[in-house]
């Protein structure tokens, strides 16, 4: 059974605040037996999409920057391209975003470095001799840091559905290829739920998708890549663009759930995770946008195991309260429901638990000690 150090969101006087949390999280997770002196430390987060606003705070994000240089480690925040278009494509953009944001070296006190090349195209490929993948392609920065802090926004995600350490670990970790290698299929278009706003044309990576003049869409699977973009930007509901989810998720989750554990393989007993479910939107911080939340903040989670963290909050969000009033109405009652599921109802976000536990990422079975 893993431990699970959770402090609670709210306070009521400055020795509670989120600042003084980390700093007891960071203690209780042991970050300063995981880095060594004078040791390079990877801090893997997410800047946010341009125009999303509930992304990590960077003012929390220099809270742990300051426990890890206090243990005389060498921190650097960092992050890979997408696979998808917008504005952390190639590692300009995704720099520009990420100071955009707030994470500057004058607020975090350490370096942004983005960690598969210029491109997506610096990455090591990781062994790992699992069901999908023989081996997993990281990217450089990570893989060659000696250690690494890993820092997740809890939150929902249209595909996978929910975003928590073990996704934070997959995509954020893999370089575009390995990105591609996890996604691993083709989206169809289904044309009597098309709108014809066509702005899946202008989302795709590729140019995979065209129209005619009745403004039908055409998918040309040569130059697909699956990174589900045209999905997330498709106005219809429910979506004209979409995968067979029956078949196709279970498999694109375990291929996700592998490449978290390339990430993490070649590093034991020198990751740590912070969760903080703060902000739980439905979407990931991918999109260009936040919506409301589905439940109220509840606080900031550690743990060495990505598995029982993830877990612990799943089961917590799944415990609250819901605050959306449609939500509720189709569960029938307002807490003790899996908003994620209720949310994106073709998603299967816990086989990231259960796979995870059954190839060695980690532990379902948790306890939760308060700090």
């Amino acid at each position: 059974m893993s431990i699970v150090y959770f402090a609670k969101a709210g306070t009521r006087n400055a020795r509670g605040n989120k600042l003084s949390k980390i700093d007891k999280l960071c203690d209780a997770v042991g970050v300063g037996g995981v880095v060594a002196e004078g040791e390079q430390v990877a801090v893997k987060l997410h800047f946010g999409e341009m125009g999303n606003d509930t992304h990590l705070s960077p003012v929390l994000v220099r809270r742990v920057v300051d426990k890890i240089k206090a243990a005389g480690g060498k921190p650097f925040l960092t992050d890979t391209c997408t696979l998808y278009n917008g504005q952390r494509h190639c590692a300009v953009d995704h720099l520009h975003t990420a100071y955009i944001h707030g994470f500057t070296p004058y607020v975090v006190d350490a370096p942004v470095i983005i960690a598969d090349g210029l491109n997506g195209e610096s990455d090591v490929r990781v062994k790992i001799n699992c069901k999908h993948f023989k081996e997993a392609r990281i990217a450089s920065a990570i893989a060659q840091a000696p250690s690494m802090v890993v820092l997740s926004h809890f939150k929902g995600h249209e595909m996978a559905g929910f975003g928590g350490a073990i996704k934070n670990l997959a995509m954020g970790c893999a370089s575009p290829a390995g990105k591609q290698e996890q996604h691993g299929t083709k989206v169809q278009w289904k044309g009597d739920d098309c709108v014809h706003c066509l702005e899946c044309i202008s989302a795709c990576p590729q140019g995979a998708l065209s129209s005619d003049e009745q403004k039908n869409i055409t998918v040309d699977g040569e130059k697909c890549v699956g990174c589900f973009e045209c999905i997330t930007v498709c106005r219809a509901d429910p979506k004209a663009l979409s995968i067979n989810w029956t078949t196709e998720i279970p498999a694109f989750m375990e291929r996700l759930t592998e490449y978290a554990w390339g990430a993490v393989k070649e590093k034991p007993g020198k990751v740590v995770f912070l969760n903080f479910v703060m902000n739980v939107t439905p979407d990931c911080d991918c999109v260009g946008w936040s919506d409301q939340s589905m439940v109220s903040d509840i606080g900031i989670l550690a743990s060495t195991d990505p598995v029982a963290l993830d877990q612990a909050c799943f089961d917590l969000v799944s415990q609250a309260t819901c605050l959306n009033h449609e939500m509720v109405k189709a569960a029938g009652k307002e807490k003790d429901f899996d908003k994620f599921t209720a949310r994106w109802g073709y998603t299967r976000g816990e086989i990231q638990l259960c796979y995870g536990e059954e190839i060695g990422l980690g532990s379902r079975q948790y306890e939760l000690k308060k700090v």
